[in-house]
């Protein structure tokens, strides 16, 4: 039942009729629990809280589907404008973003534009992006892109899924720019193909590339809600004497807040990933696809009232 759950939200969550209905009437049936809400300002106002309980924050100006030059560039814009904020406000903040949002399936002049008027904004405001991954199809392309983006600018990393098989080639590959990383399970639905289909498989996966690049020297972000990953990553940084400085937890807005907070208590860097933006959809559908709790809390919230 779980997994036709799963299958079921991954579905909708790329469907565009649905996206662009819930971009047109706004977060609505609980999306406000996961999507820090519509503007930069409001993003700002929860960033500032955050921060003022010892947690970091990297923000996501939400868009999916771009279709267009026009909403690519829109979309850098908007990128580009949380950066100032960010900046402006003097905000404990990295930026994450998707390269589909910044028009890698429309053209490689368009999204390589758009990106380097980011990360040259980012530079002068003395702020981190990361490239978040999306699914298989487009892996291979976002990590060249990160390639050629990272021999360029210091300040960028870039997201690897635990259960793709290519993931612990990719680590090792990329070991050469020493990069900054985040690491996951991944959030897509993928065929067996190309992808560990058992749960237990993606967890040593993602355990195997942990170690790989801590013992390579790189900043490791471990994001995962998963308790066992977490003391799995203490253990790890205490056999190998890898001092804090050299990694950090993530976790998503919105799940697990307590253990965020505990976290910070025991002396690690959290970060948490802040989505904003009236783009939420499809982000908001992947959330409720990765956790049943997830999917309870909404219907307790639309049905509670």
């Amino acid at each position: 039942m779980e997994q036709l759950m799963r299958n079921f939200f991954l579905w909708l969550s790329k469907n565009k009729t649905f996206t662009k209905l819930a971009r047109k009437y706004g977060l609505k049936f609980g999306a406000g629990r996961f999507v820090a809400g519509e503007t930069i300002n409001l993003a700002v106002n929860v960033i500032k809280d955050l921060n003022k309980k010892g947690l970091a924050v990297t923000i996501d100006y939400l868009g999916e589907f771009v279709d267009t030059e026009a909403e690519a560039n829109e979309m850098a814009d908007g990128s580009i404008e949380a950066i100032k904020a960010i900046g402006r406000e003097g905000l404990n903040s990295q930026l994450s973003l998707k390269m589909t949002s910044m028009g890698l399936d429309i053209s490689d002049e368009v999204v390589m534009r758009n990106m380097r008027r980011i990360l040259e904004a980012a530079k002068e405001n003395n702020v981190f992006v990361t490239i978040d991954m999306e699914d298989y199809s487009r892996c291979g392309k976002t990590i060249d892109i990160f390639k050629q983006l990272r021999s360029e600018y210091d300040n960028i990393g870039t997201v690897l899924q635990a259960y793709l098989y290519r993931v612990a080639d990719d680590v090792e590959d990329l070991n050469q720019f020493k990069p900054n990383l985040r690491l996951v399970k991944g959030a897509y639905k993928e065929s067996p193909e190309v992808a560990f289909p058992e749960k237990k498989d993606v967890d040593e996966n993602f355990k195997k590339i942990i170690r790989m690049h801590l013992e390579n020297g790189n900043y490791t972000a471990v994001a995962t809600h998963d308790d066992a990953m977490i003391e799995y990553t203490k253990e790890v940084v205490k056999e190998l004497n890898i001092p804090n400085s050299q990694f950090e937890f993530q976790m998503l807005y919105g799940i697990r807040p307590e253990r965020h907070l505990e976290l910070v208590k025991e002396g690690f860097t959290m970060r948490v990933y802040v989505p904003y933006g009236t783009d939420w959809y499809g982000y908001f559908m992947r959330r409720l696809a990765e956790r049943p709790a997830n999917v309870a809390f909404v219907l307790k919230g639309v049905f509670g009232k």
